[in-house]
Formats: C-alpha cells, structure tokens, sequence
C-alpha cells in the first residue's frame, strides 16, 4: 500500500512541479529528476537510474554541462545503491526511539558526563549533526570532528603523552573526503573505528563506515561501507557496540522531522550473514528497522524518588547494571560455546566441522576477556560500595539493582533508554607546535637571516642583494627575509635572499628586491648546492619538467563498476581517485589516477585483468 501511495505521490507532483509556459524540454528533464530523487529514496534505484537516463539524454541534447555533471553524482549514488544491495543484513531489532537533535547521543549507554557540548577546545563550531564531542575522563586518546580552514569536517585524533595532549592530527588519507565525516567512535579494543561521511562511497547524505587498525601499516585501512540497513539515502551517523557486546546501536533521521532523528537498538552480531535483496519493497521494509518483537517506544525513565539522585548513586547504579550485563555475556557465551561443542562432535561435515572450530576458537579466546572484565566491574563495584560504608551512606543493594533493572531494561522490549548527563567543558593542555624558521620569501619591517644556510638540493635560486668586507646587521636587510650569509673565495661575505624552486618565482620577486632600495640586485642559481649559472640551471629545470610524467589507467567494464573491483582498485593503488566517464558509444568507463610511476599503473592493470576486465590500459597524462 506504501508503495502504491508513493507512486500516486511521484505521478502528481510530476504534473504540478513545474509552471506552464517554461521550456518544455526543461520542464521533462527537471521532472524526471525529481522523479529519479524521489525513487531512489525509496530504494528503487533501478527506476531511479532509469529516470536519471532520460534527463541525461535532455540535458546532453541541450549542452548543460554543469547540470549533466550534478546529474551523473545522482546517478552514480543510484549506482552505489544496486551495488549495495547484493550485500544487506537483517538485524535482529531490540527497539528504536525518537530523541532530540539537541541530545540524543545521552541516550546511549556510554560513559556518563562524557560528553562535551559543542563549541569546546577540540571543536569550535555547533553543527547541525555533530553537537558534542565524546572525551571519557579516563581516555588517553580522543578522536574527534572538526571543520579544517575550509569548512570540511575531519577527523582528528590526540594523545595523551605524560602530562601534555599532543596537538590534535589529521587522520590518513582514506577517512579523508570532500565532503564531512561525523562521530568517529573507537570500539573497545581499539581495533575499529566507526564514523558517518557525507563523501565517500555511498547512497546519499551521511553513511555509516568502519575501518580497522592495520598493526603492519600502523595505521587505519580504508574505510568500508557499513551497508544497508546502517546506511540509507537519509543521514546516518554515531555507530556504536556496546562494551559488553549485547547490543548495536545507530542513529538516523530517516522518516524524521528536521530537529529529531531515531535512535536503533539491535541484536549485536559477530558474524552477521548478509544476502542480496534485489526487490525494493523489501528493501524500504527493511530500513524502517521495526522492532522484532513490537513495539518498543519507551519515554526514558527517571530514578524512582525514594532513592535519591546524585553522582554516587547514579555511577554505583551503572556499574551495577555492567556487572549484571557481563555475567549474562559470559553466561550467554558459555552456552553458545557448550551447543556450539556438540555440533562439531555430532556433525561429519568437513566444511562445517570447519566453520565450528573457527567459532569455537573465537569464543574461547572471548570468554577470559569477559571474565576479566567481570572481575574488574564487581572489584569497582565493592569499592564503591567500602566509600558508601566510609561515608555513613546505608544503602539496599537489592533495591539499587531492582532500581536499575527498571531503568535500563524495558517491560516488553529488553530495553528502556535512559539519559546521561553532559561532562564538564574540555580543559586540555596541549603540547605548544615546534615554531620552525619560516625560509618563504617575505618583506618585514625587520628583516630576518636565514637560521641554517645550507642550501638544499635539486634546482635552487637566489637573489643576491649585496657583498661587504665586514658582517652586516639586521638593519641593513632592509626587512627581507630570509637572507643567507656566505663568504667567497677572497674572504668578502655574500647576502643573498630567498629559496626558490623555478626561474619565474625568483624573477617575479626581483624587481620587489630592487624597489626596497638593492638596485644592481642579480639572480644566481645552485644545482645540489653547487653554484652554477643561472642558463643551466634553467637549462636542467626543462629537463626535469620533462621527465616528471604522470600516468592513469582507464577501465571499460561490461557494466557498472562493482563495489569489490572499486575497492579492491582502491586497495591497489593506495587510495588512487577513480572517475566516471563514458566512452563515445555510451558504456561506463573510469579512471583511476594520477599515478607517478608507470610500473605502479601497471601493475594496477594486471590486477584489474586478473579479475575479469579486459578493457584496461595505461596513458600518459597530457599536462
């Protein structure tokens, strides 16, 4: 019924978009984009496609170039959208709840008082999406998102090193886009790192990605499409398991008004099993992520009034709540591990004898982690009962531990959400940046000698200004900076200003360094510290322009570019750009590039052979 709604809805709006009177073709093509936009948000992505086709046509007929270009980065989120497809899992759903943009990441069960109200020290700007910053008091590096001095939002990492934070960095290039990346949330273990990204691959607005830390790279890997249901056309973001490993929890604004977004509860699953769902009403169903048992639209609730609300009790509530969680994980296990035993000693199948082993492994490699956890959780649970006792403070642990339970675990759901408290502002002390000696050609009202006169290698040149018997001051300068000092061979002492890489920089800054009074000022040149003159250097400078080829490599495969050759290409070639284009008759092709070693495009090449696409070569980029 949904769907026939939906297309009464595309049909009307079709009709009544567009005034009477405007260029006819205009109006068709503006129509089926509308109409391409509103099929791919129900997930009908080949009918999506299907309108965009038409409005390509339109356009390429009336030469709008710009508008083609905004239409094929519908397209290829269509695109993304039936590759993404053939990979959907269907989690097992606990509840969901509609909270506030303003706060709803309290509702996680997460560290209390940990996170930090937007602007702070780390992040300076509110944004619609990212309005706190997750900072533990106890954590020892803090990932957080912030926009860069273009208004992108990154991600950024701090450590804490002995008494200082280091200064906040960039992470690589891979969690890197045009566009923002949002919530970057580290597991437990440190081994993954789960962020929403508004430009990397995906089917519109922010999409849910992990990425693994890689001990061999020391680093983080390309980041992976979380897939649907966590991702969808509408914005998805703030991707966290629970400690414990019972739950998964997501957030999105998915059929929400603009200032409410919902938040998922679901099943916690280590291998999930995912499955291609090609049919688009399954699909949108699937999305709506409906508790599995009904409903579960639980207002949170409040600690009941004859136990009184404050730190102590609510830190002592919590950690109540993480002993009873840990020994039903460690229970749960158990008995998973106990069925999972006598499946491998009653099955004669070598294939799921294997499977078995490979859980069962995994399982016990788990359950000491639990165990150490719980033992952890009930030692800071007694101590916090000694300061209660310390205190004069009476308390009924089984009052608590009934109190908790009504606050964390619904009636019907296995699941209530209840409300965390913000942390204090962010007081971070960072390490102060290294100042170094800036060597850029610049006109001060003091002028500046170099701190090092080394020259460095490959093609260098200079402006020299003057030569003296004697050392000269600062004053004499007459504010350029940086100048170097050297003596030649009859003892005279050289100033020279400048670092610069190529005869147009320094001749561009020549005539600046005669007009602030070095008239009879003339260019000299070095090649790997050696001076030479100013025609050979110029002379090797061509040579080297000569020499500094780049190459792509351009791939035409029977369809569209699947999601594992795109990310087995990007794997390939250290995160290379991959473009779409097309060839004269129509069919996809993409580029992959700039490459500055031919044998690395090449060997891209043989990869992409090997996995079935004949139509590859390498070229040289024309500059």
């Amino acid at each position: 019924m949904k769907r026939v709604f939906f297309t009464i809805y595309i049909l009307l709006l079709v009709f009544f978009a567009f005034p009477v009177g405007l260029d006819a073709q205009s109006d068709l093509s503006d129509s089926l984009i509308v109409q391409g936009e509103l099929l791919h948000a129900q997930y009908d992505f080949d009918a999506a496609l299907d309108a965009y086709d038409q409005a390509l046509e339109i356009l390429k007929e009336r030469g709008d170039s710009l508008d083609v270009l905004l239409l094929k980065d519908k397209m290829l989120l269509s695109e993304n959208g039936c590759n993404m497809s053939g990979f959907a899992y269907s989690p097992y759903v606990v509840a969901k709840h509609k909270f506030g943009l303003d706060d709803f990441f309290l509702y996680y069960p997460l560290q209390d008082r940990s996170w930090r109200a937007v602007p702070n020290q780390l992040d300076s700007v509110r944004y619609r999406f990212s309005q706190a910053v997750y900072a533990p008091d106890d954590a020892r590096e803090i990932y957080f998102s912030s926009e860069d001095e273009d208004g992108i939002r990154n991600i950024y990492m701090t450590e804490f090193q002995d008494s200082l934070w280091t200064r906040p960095v960039l992470l690589n290039e891979h969690l890197v886009s045009p566009a923002d990346e949002i919530y970057p949330m580290v597991s437990a273990d440190g081994r993954t790192m789960y962020f929403a990204s508004s430009g990397l691959y995906g089917v519109g607005g922010y999409d849910i990605y992990m990425s693994e830390w890689s001990e061999d790279d020391n680093d983080w890997s390309v980041p992976v499409n979380m897939g649907f249901p966590y991702s969808s056309p509408a914005d998805d973001f703030l991707f966290v398991n629970s400690d414990d490993n019972r739950y998964t929890f997501f957030a999105s604004n998915r059929d929400c008004s603009a200032d409410s977004v919902w938040i998922y509860v679901l099943e916690y699953d280590s291998m999930p099993v995912r499955k291609a769902i090609d049919d688009p009403v399954l699909l949108l169903e699937l999305s709506d992520l409906e508790p599995s048992f009904g409903s579960s639209l639980h207002e949170e609730k409040e600690v009941s009034a004859d136990i009184p609300e404050n730190v102590d009790t609510r830190k002592y509530m919590n950690k109540m709540v993480e002993v009873r969680a840990l020994r039903d994980s460690l229970s749960s296990y158990s008995t998973l591990l106990e069925n999972e035993r006598n499946a491998f000693a009653y099955s004669n199948d070598f294939a799921e004898r294997t499977r078995l082993t490979d859980i069962i492994l995994r399982r016990e490699a788990r359950i000491p982690q639990l165990q150490d956890s719980l033992d952890r959780a009930v030692s800071e649970l007694q101590k916090i009962e000694m300061e209660f006792l310390f205190s004069g403070v009476v308390i009924d642990p089984d009052k608590m531990m009934a109190e908790a339970d009504r606050e964390v675990v619904g009636d019907a759901t296995a699941y209530t959400f209840s409300k965390m408290n913000f942390g204090s502002p962010i007081q971070l002390k960072m390490m102060e940046p290294e100042k170094k000696f800036d060597y850029s050609f610049k006109v001060l009202e003091e002028g500046q000698f170099a701190e090092d006169n080394t020259i460095p290698d490959g093609i260098v040149y200079q402006i020299q200004i003057f030569s003296a018997i004697n050392k000269a001051s600062v004053k004499s300068l007459k504010g350029l900076s940086p100048v170097f000092e050297r003596r030649n061979a009859g003892g005279r002492y050289l100033y020279r200003v400048g670092l610069f890489n190529n005869y147009n920089d320094v001749l561009s800054k020549l005539n600046t360094v005669k007009k602030v009074g070095f008239r009879t000022a003339f260019i000299v040149a070095y090649i790997d510290g050696k001076e030479v003159s100013v025609s050979k250097a110029r002379s090797s400078e061509s040579k080297v322009k000569e020499e500094q080829k780049l190459y792509q490599v351009t791939l035409v495969p029977s369809g569209e570019l699947d999601s594992e050759l795109s990310e087995g290409i990007r794997q390939q070639s250290d995160g290379k750009d991959i473009a779409r284009s097309e060839t004269e008759d129509g069919r996809a092709s993409y580029i992959v590039g700039p490459f500055g070693d031919k044998g690395k495009a090449d060997s891209l090449v043989s990869f992409i052979k090997a996995m079935g696409v004949e139509d590859v070569k390498v070229s040289e980029i024309i500059k």
